[in-house]
Formats: C-alpha cells, structure tokens, sequence
C-alpha cells in the first residue's frame, strides 16, 4: 500500500496503462481485460488488474497534468513493482498533419513542466519510449491497418497557453 494507491501487494501487474481520466481506466479494464479486479479506488483514481490475451495488465487513473501524474507513476514503480507503463488518453495537436482520432505512437516528449527542473536540476533530460515498445506498436498498428504517425509529443503545465509556447514546440516539429 502507498500513499495515493491501496493495493495490497502483488495486486499491480508489471505492465500498466496509464489514462489521466478514472473513468477512461474503468472502461479499459470492463472492456479490454479479462476478470479486471479492482485495486484502488482512492480519491476516485480507480485502479484494475486483469489480463489481456493471457497477460496479466493493470490499468490506473492518474488525474490530470503532469503532477498529479508523477505521483502515481513513483509510487506505482517504487512500490508496486511496475516495469512498463504506457500513457493512454485523449491529447491535442498542433500539427496540420493530424485528424481528429488519429493515433500517434510517442518515441519522445518536450515539456515547460518545472518537475523537470526539480527533478533533474540542470540537466536537460529527454523522455524517451523504449525502443523495442514503440517498433512493436508500429508493427501491430500496421497489422490492423490503423492510420497512425509516430513522433515527438509536447506537454505542458497549461492547458490554457498564455505564452503561446505551443508555436515554437509546432516551429520545430
């Protein structure tokens, strides 16, 4: 058990999705996983544990933005065990290229998130997907014929922009 997620151990499998929105995290589990059994429900940030195709997979809520995110994500691989989490969810784009409920597959993330600075001080740290995850997504959506693009993804502590960032992340892909 951990601060933000009462789970008793072994109740998360290594591998997680991570949509920000509960909701979206109970729809996975009721319709994506076999015998989803709920772990956390603690502030309404539910938590499933089910399996997919015979693979055991969770799925956690994990609010919104970038704080609220960095909480679950570090008690989820500190105290769960987690080994490989993908964020799930609904994002914007400022690319002319992109269609409403196109797919992308993120390989690597920009950010003005001040954790950033808090975590790593000077240092300009680039997250990065795990190769071997973004070439098998690549390979499935290809199989299935979904219309997807791979790329650099920006997130931001604003959702409403009044520095208009969002035009240089665009100016330089």
């Amino acid at each position: 058990m951990s601060t933000h997620i009462n789970a008793p151990a072994g109740a998360i499998a290594e591998n997680i999705l991570l949509p920000g929105d509960p909701l979206r995290a109970k729809f996975i589990a009721e319709n994506f996983l076999e015998n989803p059994k709920l772990y956390n429900e603690v502030r309404g940030m539910y938590g499933y544990t089910g399996t997919y195709k015979g693979v055991p997979v969770s799925v956690q809520g994990t609010g919104m933005g970038q704080p609220s995110l960095s909480i679950y994500a570090t008690e989820l691989f500190k105290d769960y065990g987690v080994q490989k989490a993908i964020r799930v969810g609904t994002c914007g784009a400022i690319s002319e290229e992109l269609e409403l409920r196109d797919t992308v597959l993120v390989n690597s993330a920009c950010s003005d998130s001040c954790l950033l600075n808090q975590r790593f001080g000077a240092l300009h740290f680039a997250p990065t997907a795990d190769f071997y995850m973004v070439k098998t997504a690549d390979s499935v959506a290809q199989k299935m014929g979904i219309r997807y693009t791979i790329g650099s993804v920006a997130s931001s502590d604003f959702f409403y922009d009044i520095n208009s960032n969002w035009k240089k992340w665009k100016e330089y892909g």
